[in-house]
């Protein structure tokens, strides 16, 4: 059976050495341009033999130290500097990037939630195809920087994935370490993740790493130090970068886990929230976590929310405005093996 072929292509020539740049065409025939494609920027950096890596980010498109931090960093490197080659798609989700949304407006697709995909969907469908079956296809490793969007907000924070293979989470332990954020994250896989790129990175044997650096909408200085310093720092230690390269030694980092639901907590009601503690709180099962206020019925008593679990705030809600079933913060706890 013939394998299905994108309709996306790229102006950029991936297996060619030296510093490209362009765009990957995906075809969109709208009532504005019959024959139209949506420009999604993508570079490659490549030179002799080395680790292939994908720098992705944007793949929801109101985050935006990945976006700022990756486009910093093509415009930083250049071809002598690296050994192997760098892909940097710093706006997957163009469409939702341009709108500045965490959805696409043409289609309302959550790039992250799509995988694998369908070469002839939706235009969310078809990146996540082409990006699963095509860039992911031809890399070692892959970094997928994100943040809170507009709603939450992170301690800037690197990931990784839970594994069994002692040796393996030894590697990632390092590597988030080596990222320098205040913070890190270790992920238990759940069964829901198989849409996602850490997903679409296992299916193509790529090894997957991830961060949560900031939200809220905007962007402060330290997060995006950390996003630029953390991936070069990366980078560097996989051999991809030169190490004639020099980049700080990395900050302590607190490697945290997230383990399932109960790490979570959601608003009970709609409504106007009010948080009772911060990011970076240490916090007990059963501890007030936030009221949610009613503004069409001031009279009543706020409803409120309570962790689930002891931890640390690591994600806090941002909007004060919220829906029941709204996420209004995610603890980590203390890495255990």
């Amino acid at each position: 059976m013939t394998k299905p072929s994108s309709r996306i292509s790229s102006e950029i020539p991936f297996d060619q050495e030296g510093k490209h740049v362009g765009f990957l065409r995906l075809p969109h025939s709208i009532h504005r341009s019959a024959y139209g494609w949506i420009p999604i920027p993508v570079a490659s950096i490549k030179n002799g033999k080395g680790p292939t890596v994908l720098l992705m980010a944007g793949n929801h498109g109101d985050e935006y130290e990945g976006q700022i931090g990756l486009s910093t960093l093509l415009r930083m490197i250049e071809v002598q500097d690296v050994q192997g080659q760098i892909i940097f798609l710093p706006s997957a989700n163009f469409p939702a990037a341009a709108a500045g949304m965490r959805t696409s407006p043409i289609d309302e697709g959550n790039l992250n939630r799509l995988f694998p995909g369908d070469p002839n969907g939706t235009v969310t469908q078809q990146m996540a195809w082409y990006i699963e079956n095509v860039l992911l296809a031809q890399v070692d490793y892959v970094f997928d920087l994100h943040s809170g969007g507009s709603s939450l907000m992170y301690i800037p924070s690197a990931g990784c994935r839970r594994s069994d293979d002692p040796n393996r989470m030894d590697q990632a332990l390092e590597i988030v370490r080596l990222f320098g954020a205040p913070a890190a994250y270790v992920l238990d896989s759940q069964s829901s993740d198989s849409c996602t790129l850490a997903a679409a990175a296992a299916r193509q044997n790529v090894i997957h790493y991830g961060a949560e650096l900031g939200g809220g909408g905007t962007l402060s200085p330290q997060a995006l130090r950390v996003t630029i310093d953390g991936t070069r720092r990366v980078l560097k230690h996989l051999g991809v970068l030169s190490r004639a390269i020099n980049v700080d030694e990395p900050s302590p980092t607190q490697i945290l886990q997230v383990r399932g639901a109960d790490y979570f907590v959601y608003a009970p009601d709609s409504g106007m929230f009010e948080p009772t503690v911060e990011l970076g709180d240490s916090v007990q099962a059963g501890q007030m976590a936030g009221r949610i206020h009613f503004f069409d019925t001031p009279w009543r008593e706020p409803s409120v929310a309570v962790f689930k679990r002891s931890g640390i705030v690591l994600c806090k809600r941002m909007m004060c405005r919220t829906e029941r079933g709204d996420c209004l913060f995610h603890l980590g706890a203390p890495f255990e093996r």
